[in-house]
């Protein structure tokens, strides 16, 4: 629940709680509805309740309503004045140009990365591989999830660029959910551990080319199956409407 006392300000039972409290709350319900959105619990056009979603998480509405602001500034939520929040939905265009761009910054940030990684880096990257590998033999895909994100942010910042960076997250953050469904798919999953493992070798070989081009082509990939999967989806509906 969150503390409504501030710095300097004391109650019967001695000193007011610190204010990194409070922000650890923010962090904690931002990071919440992020997974929410990125599994497919709130899904695309879905308007947020704020009570049933202060319910579940255990809060009040100022911490839901501070973190609201925060995913409406990453577009992962848009607030309407009298309409309330709802769960971005990306057009079809928008869905094939984020992709299409972020081919590109994946491709660039491996490129960078193979000059500038450090073998602690590799290593890192090498064991979260193999812990994604024993995701995908237990049929955890948000464990598996989780940890091919966290591969690719490895190597993002490997980059060592902070512009790159800060793009990079950027319009990652739009498409994390859409990434996240392309994997229901038995299939995709092991299609991808191959491509992972074509990554590490290219990174173990500091061959930024190889790994730059296979990026760009993992990330191309991943747009046409999501939006093989978006064209389903309309027909699905479009069937159930007649």
């Amino acid at each position: 629940m969150q503390n409504t006392l501030t710095s300097g300000e004391t109650n019967n039972n001695g000193p007011a709680f610190p204010r990194v409290e409070r922000q650890r709350l923010h962090d904690t319900v931002v990071e919440h509805l992020q997974n929410l959105i990125i599994e497919g619990v709130l899904a695309p056009g879905m308007k947020l309740n704020e009570r049933e979603v202060c319910e579940r998480l255990g809060i009040s509405r100022t911490p839901l309503r501070e973190a609201m602001k925060v995913l409406a500034s990453e577009g992962l939520i848009d607030i309407e004045p009298n309409r309330g929040a709802f769960v971005s939905k990306m057009s079809d265009t928008e869905i094939w140009e984020a992709f299409e761009m972020m081919s590109g910054l994946e491709a660039l940030s491996g490129e960078l990365a193979a000059e500038r990684i450090s073998p602690a880096e590799i290593a890192e990257i090498k064991a979260l591989h193999d812990a994604m590998i024993v995701c995908r033999a237990q049929n955890d895909l948000p464990g598996y999830y989780s940890r091919n994100q966290t591969i690719h942010n490895k190597i993002n910042e490997a980059a060592r660029n902070s512009v790159l960076r800060q793009i990079y997250l950027s319009i990652n953050r739009r498409l994390l959910a859409l990434r996240f469904k392309s994997n229901f798919k038995e299939s995709k999953w092991d299609r991808a551990i191959h491509e992972h493992d074509e990554m590490i070798q290219a990174l173990e070989a500091r061959d930024g080319k190889r790994l730059a081009a296979i990026l760009r082509q993992h990330l191309l990939d991943k747009r046409d199956s999501v939006m093989a999967d978006v064209r389903e989806a309309a027909e699905r509906a479009a069937a159930a409407r007649k």
